[in-house]
């Protein structure tokens, strides 16, 4: 009989010979992939050592993810390799961006201890299409810097700014997206930071208010975390140095001002946040030298 040729494989032989199962080569047979070479008397499927290569060019198209319609394409002229794998190479970009999301909303979950509720919203967030993302940011700009008392090009520079997300965010950038979310879209937020930008915005014509230094210039923050790691006290003789060093004879109430508006409105939060949505390196949270700066400023006061 032909099946018991040596050249000649029945579907059990065919299936040991690949380690697959005989239902699967069935299936595929009957789906086209594989069809056999001939049938033998009694009616059986047959196959023949080009049925073996058959077989393992089929199982390496679906490990990559290849369905057996696509697969029964490919080897039948229809399409090639190549372009299959382009459709599939874009389809897992796309997977992939949508489980990086899925896994930065988790992990924001877990490191919140978040309600369903909650989860739900973050979810909702990090998902936003890139159209919606801007309107999010152009709505918080329109609301807090928007009618600004400053210099054109001032004013367009704010306006120019940009907060996105790459199309291939990692998961920190999600994380740091999901967070500003939720603070641009709080209103006292909204309220808190537009006085801050109040009081630190030059008007047209005029110099930099007393307190904008501080956030304008990182070197501040810098000059105050020397002075700490130093040991040195707020209410002690160099920080009163320090203070005449970088304010001068400026108006020291209207410094405190700004600067505790800004502490108050959480700008070093918003900004590390910022820097985080776009992939550059932050500065090192400024927040303890901030406060230690406030306390300067009220012990020198107070003298």
């Amino acid at each position: 009989m032909d099946d018991e040729r040596p050249e000649v494989l029945t579907i059990g032989r065919l299936a040991r010979r690949t380690g697959l199962s005989v239902r699967t080569l069935r299936f595929w047979s009957d789906e086209g992939a594989v069809p056999p070479v001939a049938r033998s008397a009694s009616g059986y499927r047959l196959y023949d050592a080009g049925s073996v290569a058959r077989v393992e060019l089929v199982r390496t198209l679906r490990e990559l993810g290849l369905g057996l319609d696509e697969v029964c394409r490919v080897l039948s002229g229809r399409t090639t390799v190549a372009e299959v794998a382009d459709a599939h190479v874009t389809a897992l970009d796309a997977q992939i961006r949508s489980l990086k999301v899925s896994r930065a909303v988790l992990s924001t979950v877990v490191t919140r201890g978040s309600t369903a509720e909650e989860t739900a919203l973050m979810n909702r967030l990090a998902r936003l299409s890139a159209a919606e993302r801007k309107q999010v940011i152009d709505e918080f700009k329109e609301e807090v810097f928007g009618g600004l008392d400053a210099e054109p090009r001032l004013r367009d520079r704010v306006r120019a700014i940009t907060i996105e997300l790459p199309d291939d965010p990692t998961p920190d950038q999600v994380d740091a997206w999901i967070e500003l979310a939720e603070l641009v879209g709080d209103p006292g937020f909204r309220a808190r930071l537009r006085s801050w930008m109040e009081l630190n915005t030059p008007a047209p014509g005029q110099g930099p208010p007393p307190g904008a230094s501080i956030w304008w210039a990182r070197q501040v923050v810098q000059s105050v975390a020397e002075i700490r790691r130093r040991g040195a006290a707020p209410d002690g003789p160099e920080a009163a140095d320090l203070l005449s060093e970088l304010f001068g004879e400026a108006d020291r109430v209207a410094v405190l001002r700004s600067l505790e508006a800004g502490i108050e409105a959480g700008a070093e939060r918003y900004r590390r946040l910022v820097a985080r949505v776009r992939g550059q390196h932050a500065s090192p949270d400024a927040s303890e030298e901030l406060e230690w700066l406030a306390r300067a400023l009220r012990a020198a006061d107070r003298a």
